[in-house]
């Protein structure tokens, strides 16, 4: 996407959206980010973005599930980058209403909107999880989806609603399918913070199984890769995996993170951190070879150099913790 646009990114606030705001930002395009409304009317990640950077950005606050809300923002907005959805796996065992809602509800509310409002490109955000546990790998864009969450569900279903809208209506609709993005700004949630931080902090580092395998994909790559297939008219209608093709085990993960950071923990499996059995994907290694022949797209960031830029962001977190936490005590002795 080489000429300057106005550019809609819903979900701008979360960790995969802010990035792609600043990326947008830097190569000169407006953005108007769309960042939900709470009461104290927070950004999110894009508080980080570069002050240099502000004057081409417009946020507005809102909520996806809000038809009106959606279509305001996306008025006069060349592309539709969406993003916004609920991500969490274990929470949609406990609230898969919601799911429903905002991952297939908020993607009607675009894709309704886009076909009113004639935009000229959207782009929907799926995700590797939809294909569940890998009957082949690596894992193209055929392979059968497998719904093995009420969060893969949903997805699954937006996927499916949004390429009903290019096949119906000639929507300009593209689906992009990260795999396991990581790095700075990840949600504790996520598996590697998940593992940094307990190194940090904790005796010993707890996690589910250790055994099922990813493919973990820089966030900066995972952006580039948004920002290519939005300006590729090959691929309209299309589903595009973004991976790296090389998978590692969660195991040898936290290995290589407590090698980084220089901690020997031990590593241990708990039944808290499990999913269902069945509910499990133990294997998830994907092909790009379709969005590389489309746009020529491919990661960059060796798995190594994206671990160390996250593992510094959090050492450098924990220590400024640590220096807060010891002015606090200074204070309260009256030192």
């Amino acid at each position: 996407m080489t000429t300057k646009t106005k550019v809609l990114v819903t979900g701008a606030a979360g960790f995969i959206g802010s990035r792609l705001v600043e990326e947008l930002l830097r190569q000169g395009h407006e953005v108007r980010a769309f960042v939900r409304y709470t009461s104290r009317g927070g950004r999110g990640w894009l508080w980080e973005l570069p002050r240099e950077l502000e004057a081409g950005l417009e946020v507005v606050f809102g909520d996806i599930r809000d038809e009106r809300a959606v279509r305001e923002a996306m008025l006069g907005c060349d592309i539709v980058y969406h993003l916004a959805a609920l991500i969490g796996i274990p929470y949609s065992y406990l609230a898969p209403r919601s799911y429903v809602e905002v991952n297939i509800g908020g993607t009607l509310n675009v894709l309704e909107a886009a076909r009113d409002l004639e935009t000229r490109r959207v782009v929907c955000t799926s995700t590797s999880e939809v294909y569940g546990t890998a009957l082949y790998t690596p894992i193209d864009e055929k392979h059968p989806l497998q719904g093995q969450s009420p969060y893969s569900a949903s997805k699954i279903a937006a996927d499916q609603l949004a390429l009903s809208y290019y096949r119906a209506f000639a929507l300009p609709v593209t689906i992009v399918r990260p795999f396991n993005t990581f790095g700075p700004r990840q949600s504790a949630r996520a598996v590697i913070p998940t593992i940094i931080t307990q190194a940090l902090s904790s005796p010993r580092v707890e996690l589910g199984r250790l055994d099922p395998v990813r493919d973990l994909v820089f966030v900066n790559d995972t952006a580039a890769g948004f920002i290519a297939v939005a300006g590729c008219d090959e691929a309209v209608g299309e589903v595009l995996n973004l991976a790296t093709g090389r998978g590692v085990s969660i195991g040898d993960l936290a290995d290589e993170i407590l090698s980084l950071i220089g901690n020997d923990l031990e590593i241990v499996e708990t039944d808290v951190r499990r999913r269902p059995e069945k509910s499990e994907v133990f294997e998830l290694i994907g092909s790009a070879d379709l969005v590389k022949s489309r746009t020529g797209w491919g990661a960059s960031t060796p798995l190594e150099q994206g671990l160390v830029a996250v593992s510094y962001t959090h050492l450098r977190a924990h220590e400024t913790q640590e220096v807060i936490s010891y002015a606090v005590f200074c204070l309260k002795m009256g030192g």
